[in-house]
């Protein structure tokens, strides 16, 4: 299967699809490529995307945002993108099912979180057990017992952000991981206890719990923060820059350096959220579709009363 289209979006999370919605309303010919393995379908339940006061699940955030570009006609095409190549007239990108050309491509293809080692790991997030993003639900879990996996500065950050939420917060370190001391210090100055953690994370009914050296602790909540890897590589592929993170680089317009490539969302922010990746996306597809060739409507020929058209 192959065709030509205006733009590629390569990703269909909420930047991606956000994008196509935009891209279709401005009557271009857009095709989504998408391997369904957008963060977003770990969200249980978001109650800080606005517009949704009682909260909206990931999946369903998803199936909206599908439906609503399908209601103009944008092909999704579930497979994995193998390979994205530079041609004379823009782009092809090989995916499961054949390839398609454009002259400009979207990347929303995000991040994908390191996890923590657990048995059962998509019941502990559909649970809210685990959780992956503080900014997102941390007020869900306000004066709960909450602790954060992982070790190092970002580890011991986000254990003092939460410390906003609860005042019973836990930094768990790995047990091979052994930090300077000054990794440790700000986050025992912030009211954090410090353990480590023997072994994997257990699911006890409605909680986690961990062996350390003190005996079993169970949590409400856990957090891993263990890095994450960004969906950068056909990015870095095609020359674009990427931060030290491996986050895209762009522009206010969403371009990256290598031209006619665009990436928003994840792959692009540090501040992992739903509102700046449709942000993001409503930014690069109005960008895209300046930088394409205008294409004006056609009058619409109406006939007179009475008249039917010649044979």
């Amino acid at each position: 299967m192959s065709a030509t289209v205006d733009c590629i979006v390569i990703g269909g999370g909420p930047a991606g699809l956000t994008a196509a919605i935009y891209l279709a309303r401005y009557h271009r010919r857009v095709t989504v490529i998408d391997a369904g393995e957008s963060r977003a379908m770990l969200i249980p339940e978001s109650h800080n995307y606005p517009g949704f006061p009682d909260g909206i699940s990931g999946k369903r955030l998803l199936s909206q945002l599908a439906a609503q570009a399908q209601t103009y006609g944008v092909p999704i095409i579930s497979a994995s993108v193998n390979d994205l190549i530079r041609i004379d007239s823009g782009f092809r990108a090989v995916h499961d099912r054949g390839f398609l050309e454009a002259p400009y491509v979207l990347l929303a293809t995000g991040i994908v979180d390191k996890r923590p080692p657990i048995e059962g790991h998509a019941e502990a997030v559909s649970h809210g057990l685990l959780r992956y993003c503080p900014v997102c639900d941390a007020f869900e879990a306000t004066d709960k017992t909450i602790a954060v996996f992982g070790d190092g500065p970002e580890a011991t950050d986000k254990a003092d952000f939460l410390r906003t939420y609860s005042s019973d917060v836990t930094l768990l370190r790995p047990v091979s991981a052994r930090p300077a001391p000054s990794t440790t210090r700000p986050a025992a100055e912030a009211g954090v206890h410090i353990h480590e953690a023997i072994g994997p994370l257990r699911r006890r009914g409605n909680k986690l719990w961990v062996e350390t050296p003190e005996g079993a602790c169970d949590f409400d909540v856990i957090y891993p923060s263990m890095g994450c890897e960004a969906g950068s590589q056909m990015a870095l592929r095609l020359g674009a820059d990427v931060t030290e993170t491996g986050c895209v680089k762009v522009d206010e317009h969403q371009r990256s350096t290598a031209e006619g490539l665009y990436a928003a969302g994840d792959v692009v922010s540090d501040l992992h959220q739903i509102a700046v990746a449709t942000g993001h996306a409503a930014i690069a597809a109005t960008h895209i579709h300046k930088s394409l060739p205008l294409r004006r409507r056609l009058a619409r020929v109406e006939l007179a009363p009475n008249t039917s058209p010649a044979h």
